[in-house]
This record gives C-alpha cells, sequence and structure tokens, in this order.
C-alpha cells in the first residue's frame, strides 16, 4: 500500500514563494521555504503532529553551492506555509467519489492542526497558514520542482 491510512499526512514542496488568498483576498505569504498541505487522519494523534513538525525544518531538501541536497529549512533560514488539506483522505479505489471516511472530524483536525502549526513555531521558523476549512486559492511558485510526501 502507498499511503496509510493511520497516519498524520503531508504533502511538502520547496517553493521561491507562495500565497493564500481567502475570499479574494490576501490571507498570507511566504518567500523562499516549503508548502506544506496537511491531512489529520482518525488515528492521528497529538504526539505525531509534535514528532512531524520537529522533523520537517531539519530536513535537508535545499541545494549547497555543488547542487546536492544539503541544506534544511533552519539552515537557509526559510519560511513554511501551512495549508489544511482534508482531501488527502480522499480514497477513490472503490468509487469515482471520493471516500473521506478515513479523515479526521473537523473539530478534532483543527486541533491537532493548530497544535503542528505551534509546534512548527517553537522550531523558531517563520509560519504562515491557511485557514481550516475555508476554501483557499493558493498561489505557488515551486522550486525545482522538488515535492515529498511525508507520513508520521
Amino acid at each position: 500500500m502507498f499511503l496509510s491510512y493511520s497516519t498524520l499526512r503531508c504533502v511538502l514542496q520547496r517553493v521561491k514563494s507562495c500565497e493564500c488568498y481567502v475570499d479574494n483576498q490576501l490571507y498570507s505569504r511566504i518567500g523562499y521555504g516549503v508548502l506544506i498541505f496537511l491531512a489529520i487522519g482518525e488515528e492521528d494523534n497529538e504526539n505525531k503532529c509534535i514528532k512531524l513538525a520537529e522533523r520537517i525544518p531539519q530536513l535537508r531538501i535545499f541545494e549547497d553551492e555543488n547542487g546536492k541536497m544539503n541544506y534544511s529549512l533552519q539552515k537557509i533560514n526559510g519560511e513554511i506555509m501551512v495549508i489544511p488539506n482534508f482531501t488527502l483522505y480522499g480514497d477513490l479505489k472503490r468509487s469515482l467519489r471520493p471516500d473521506f471516511s478515513k479523515a479526521e472530524k473537523k473539530e478534532r483536525a483543527k486541533s491537532l492542526y493548530e497544535r503542528f502549526i505551534l509546534e512548527l513555531k517553537y522550531q523558531g521558523i517563520k509560519v504562515a497558514e491557511g485557514v481550516f476549512g475555508a476554501k483557499m486559492l493558493i498561489k505557488i511558485e515551486n522550486d525545482g520542482p522538488v515535492t515529498f510526501i511525508l507520513e508520521e
């Protein structure tokens, strides 16, 4: 199985910049860093959020002077944009319509999303975010593209 149904799930993209719009208004933006689409599953918990948030700033996904991925977000003083995205839990195996039954319920998912962001801020990273439950427009200037799927 490619993706597990019992894990915190995120798609991480290296970006030159990123902007989040809500109701056609700029809500948040970052410069060089990473964009994270985060989905909370029904079996996720605070410990998983903390562990993933501690790991992400240390991932060596930025290139050094030789073009090798050797620098972390902390090393380059990069920024993070976190966008809640329960659709990462959409299961299309058995139907043409996505099944979101493995995604966490809204209230608890929002609480864990906020805990994840708080933990990133504890790491000393500049964090911008989307609005939980809102329809958003995300403008992304990809760098690479460099994209990873992380599960905790």
